[in-house]
């Protein structure tokens, strides 16, 4: 086996990246990755009928999003399959596989006849060891020759030793009559081709893992490490569904979750390293292994996603979660920003981050920023812009074109207005808030001041007075 750490992501092109399928893929970067290897991406698109352009392009937009490179060009399996097609015939040559001649008409009464009798029986092709002497001339399908007594042992690093009786493997079709691959002879060349070391995937594969080995074996192969991680569950403990909320990759970036946040949540579910909850990529990457992975299923949290993900707002690059924001705000096929309202975006962030959790949130929070005069007021704004309000807000306005403008010096001018008209600040910061924001629920005043600076202060101040 190679030296160097090789794993891949499979996914199938039928829809869009479903988030177990994100997780899986976040799980064999995180792997190589961390051990200085190779991450390759391969698109599984071999059922034609199913297989189709907008979802090989939706699931590397999903991938692209959760921030998951991957080294080298995209592998198509549907191209390969001249190359599956020279290993079927590789087997033959060798005597592990065999041509057979069965009829579907056959195989299915050879069913029946098993089910009439009330038990269920492997197909036994009388093809497996026909002298060659014997063979019609008319299509054949490739089988594999199974071993019929025994067990198959599957090594795994998540569900430890599975052994699967051999009797229950049927002599499996790798190649059919019309000469195409079937799934488990396709997935088997494309890993050892690509020099795929570790195979981590979801344990709905576990029983393939008994059939592919056996075409390992068949060729002379090694078997790469297996790693099959349980599914996710909704948090009724049931299957995934639509019923339990998105599905999709590409939703939770429209639901305005940061990406880092959504690496850090998808990680944690099923996999611990202590009680660290909270980490970066970078940890991450240095942290994960195999052994961390639990065996029972993981069940989606949304309120656990949130707190990670203001975690990870709160603690992001100021210019990075504004490129983000605008990545969303695209995606969303929502107004983009001015060049203006990002300048002012990035010069309040430290402000408008604080206990965001999405970027929704952190939009909502900047209304103040995206606003234009005159300031649209909800009704609790206009609530607090009563006559005695609207009196104070007017005499500050002198006071205001002379000031430095530095929360030291607002501080001063506001606390004592406040102090003159015998109230306090927080009976003063309502209007102040109704006025600059158009709500009276706001990041701070000063901090709005600061950002938007003197003259749209006070021009807002006086749309307020008036």
């Amino acid at each position: 086996m190679n030296a160097q750490v090789v794993t891949r992501f499979a996914p199938s092109p039928t829809g869009y990246l479903h988030i177990g399928g994100g997780r899986t893929a976040l799980f064999n970067w995180l792997y190589a990755r961390g051990r200085g290897g190779k991450f390759l991406l391969r698109i599984e698109d071999t059922d034609r009928e199913r297989s189709t352009p907008e979802a090989t392009a939706a699931i590397l937009r999903g991938l692209e999003w959760l921030g998951l490179d991957w080294d080298g060009d995209v592998i198509s399996q549907f191209e390969r399959k001249d190359r599956h097609a020279e290993v079927a015939y590789a087997m033959l040559d060798r005597g592990t596989a065999y041509k057979c001649f069965s009829t579907k008409e056959e195989i299915d009464a050879f069913r029946a006849e098993a089910e009439a009798r009330g038990s269920y029986a492997v197909f036994q092709s009388p093809w497996r060891d026909a002298d060659p002497a014997t063979y019609p001339d008319r299509p054949f399908a490739v089988r594999m020759k199974a071993p019929r007594t025994g067990e198959t042992l599957i090594d795994d690093q998540v569900q430890g030793e599975v052994r699967i009786k051999n009797e229950t493997l049927d002599d499996m079709i790798v190649l059919r009559s019309d000469a195409t691959p079937t799934y488990m002879l396709a997935v088997v060349v494309d890993d050892h081709d690509m020099g795929v070391t570790h195979v981590i995937r979801g344990d709905d594969h576990l029983v393939n893992a008994a059939r592919q080995q056996m075409i390992y074996d068949a060729m002379g192969w090694a078997i790469p490490v297996w790693a099959h991680i349980p599914l996710i569950h909704g948090p009724d403990g049931k299957k995934l569904s639509k019923r339990h909320g998105a599905l999709g990759v590409e939703e939770y970036q429209l639901m305005g979750y940061p990406a880092a946040g959504m690496r850090n949540y998808l990680t944690r579910l099923g996999w611990a390293h202590g009680d660290n909850e909270f980490f970066t990529s970078e940890q991450a990457m240095e942290w994960f292994d195999l052994k961390g992975i639990g065996r029972a299923p993981a069940r989606l949290d949304f309120k656990k996603l949130e707190n990670l993900c203001g975690q990870h707002i709160a603690a992001g690059d100021n210019a990075a979660l504004l490129h983000e924001l605008q990545a969303f705000l695209r995606a969303a096929d929502q107004p983009a920003l001015t060049e203006a309202q990002s300048a002012l975006m990035l010069r309040g962030m430290d402000s408008l981050k604080e206990r965001a959790k999405t970027f929704p949130e952190l939009i909502d929070k900047a209304r103040y920023i995206t606003s234009s005069r005159p300031i649209e007021r909800d009704e609790a704004a206009e609530k607090a812009l009563d006559a005695v309000s609207r009196s104070i807000l007017k005499s500050l306005t002198p006071r205001l074109q002379t000031a430095s403008w530095t929360k030291d010096d607002l501080e001063v001018i506001l606390t004592g207005a406040a102090a003159e008209h015998g109230i306090g600040f927080g009976k003063l910061a309502a209007p102040l808030r109704a006025a600059l924001a158009g709500r009276t629920v706001s990041p701070s005043v000063y901090d709005m001041m600061l950002v938007i600076g003197q003259d749209e202060t006070i021009a807002r101040l006086e749309d307020a007075a008036a």
